[in-house]
């Protein structure tokens, strides 16, 4: 008999539910490095009103970015100060709070072709940027190379923007973040003898943490998820089990399942 969902104390059945959402489906709605993709663009993300900075539409935006390769390691913290306060009279704490701080790091395998701060910098590089004439010239000779150095260089003082997107291995969308007005505070490169690898390290800090969604990703063609839902009895990806399988929560719906 399929599982039920407890979504308080009124139906919390140990052996007969799953929490908050059904789990049977977990092993493909999950998400997944093999179906999250790392990409780098212009400061500010676009959308299709072309309400950000320059001014362009969510198609001209989405062929601006640059997917980023052999990254083995990705993550972006956000913090936000907050304060706990007290008043004269009253034993009870609050809190005031500021602007959140977002940092973030990259490490990539080191290998032919471009580096990372050259990938990082895919818009100015696709802006022509004649980073050769900087007084500190992050390249040895133009802009056409592919390894950029020199974080002293005119050119890192210039934001870029990061985007990545998270699907599920049936290719739903699960969210997709775009780091805003990002700036690199550290670069570094290590090798020890004896190791398999050279890696790439990049540690820096953004304005925003942008949610966005790439419809691209949305219509990709594959086997549909309601096919995929049908094999366990859910209807229509909706996460409802299938009419007369005995499940009478009446609190059951599709905002339960996947709000």
């Amino acid at each position: 008999m399929p599982l039920g969902i407890t979504k308080g104390l009124h139906n919390w059945r140990t052996q007969s539910h799953n929490v908050e959402r059904f789990t049977d489906d977990a092993a493909y709605t999950s998400a997944h490095p093999d179906d999250t993709l790392v990409l780098a663009g212009p400061p500010r993300w676009i959308d299709s009103s072309g309400s950000a900075t320059g001014g362009a539409g969510t198609d001209e935006a989405v062929s601006s970015l640059l997917a980023i390769g052999m990254i083995q390691g990705f993550q972006f913290n956000s913090q936000k100060p907050t304060q706990p306060m007290q008043a004269i009279g009253s034993g009870r704490t609050y809190f005031v709070s500021g602007k959140s701080q977002t940092t973030w790091r990259i490490g990539r395998l080191f290998c032919n072709g471009r580096n990372l701060l050259r990938v990082l910098y895919h818009s100015a590089v696709a802006a022509q940027l004649p980073v050769q004439d900087f007084d500190d010239k992050p390249v040895s000779h133009n802009w056409q190379e592919s390894y950029y150095i020199n974080l002293d260089s005119e050119l890192y003082y210039i934001p870029f923007g990061i985007a990545s997107i998270f699907r599920d291995k049936a290719k739903d969308l699960l969210g997709a973040v775009y780091l805003e007005l990002s700036m690199i505070q550290c670069y570094g490169v290590g090798f020890n003898a004896g190791q398999a690898m050279i890696m790439e390290d990049v540690n820096g800090m953004c304005d925003r943490v942008l949610p966005w969604t790439p419809t691209e990703v949305v219509t990709q063609p594959g086997v549909p998820r309601a096919t995929i839902d049908a094999v366990i009895g859910f209807i229509n990806g909706t996460g409802l089990p299938t009419q007369g399988t005995g499940v009478t929560d009446n609190n059951l719906g599709p905002a339960d399942v996947y709000p």
